[in-house]
């Protein structure tokens, strides 16, 4: 039954992140699945709501959604789950955003687990394309060396800053590794972590940003 009801679900969220941008489309999906997968093989938890929260995650993402649309709500009652088991879904989901710095604590190990695989798809290789992928459909700079990062700003400010892509870097991509809850996480952030920094020093050779 739990599998039939993953599957359901799934169907239902591919169509509608086959609709996103490349930076939170459905490979984002696949890859956040994988990860939460792979912790998932360390740590005790319930699985059918951590595969849930990663399929449901971001279908309303503010990023995206229309201000009438409650697809995430939606989609929980036609998969008809018990009271709990959708509350903590939704528990799990809201702890996920980053929300520039403003997210709320993962408190349940399925919340760490979703918030963490979601996390680590934000950083490396992965997240180097992902940030520049989103940057260039929102039709930002790749780079300013002049700007400064944001160290404290409402989720507002966060969100409707036109900031480049690599100022991104410093005001989110750069800080997850150490808000990783999980000892896979923390583990799985470590490389990538430190790939983003060799590739910031060799944009900023190529650009004449250390000047």
């Amino acid at each position: 039954m739990d599998q039939e009801k993953i599957k359901q679900c799934r169907n239902e969220v591919k169509k509608i992140y086959e609709q996103f941008d490349a930076s939170h489309d459905w490979q984002h999906i696949e890859r956040v699945m994988k990860n939460a997968k792979m912790i998932l093989q360390q740590e005790t938890a319930d699985a059918f709501i951590v595969e849930l929260a990663v399929l449901l995650h971001d279908v309303s993402d503010p990023k995206y959604k229309k201000p009438e649309e409650d697809l995430e709500r939606d989609i929980l009652n036609r998969l008809e789950l018990s009271d709990a088991q959708r509350q903590e879904i939704q528990k799990v989901i809201e702890s996920v955003s980053f929300k520039g710095g403003n997210g709320k604590p993962a408190t349940s190990i399925e919340a760490k687990i979703v918030q963490d695989a979601d996390r680590l798809d934000a950083i490396g290789a992965i997240g180097i394309a992902r940030a520049f992928a989103y940057g260039g459909a929102k039709g930002r700079k790749l780079y300013d060396w002049n700007e400064q990062a944001r160290t404290k700003m409402t989720e507002n400010e966060y969100r409707e800053a036109q900031t480049s892509s690599v100022t991104h870097f410093y005001e989110k991509l750069l800080l997850l590794k150490d808000q990783m809850t999980t000892e896979t996480g923390k583990h799985m952030a470590e490389e990538r972590h430190e790939f983003m920094l060799i590739f910031l020093k060799q944009l900023q050779t190529e650009t004449d940003g250390n000047k």
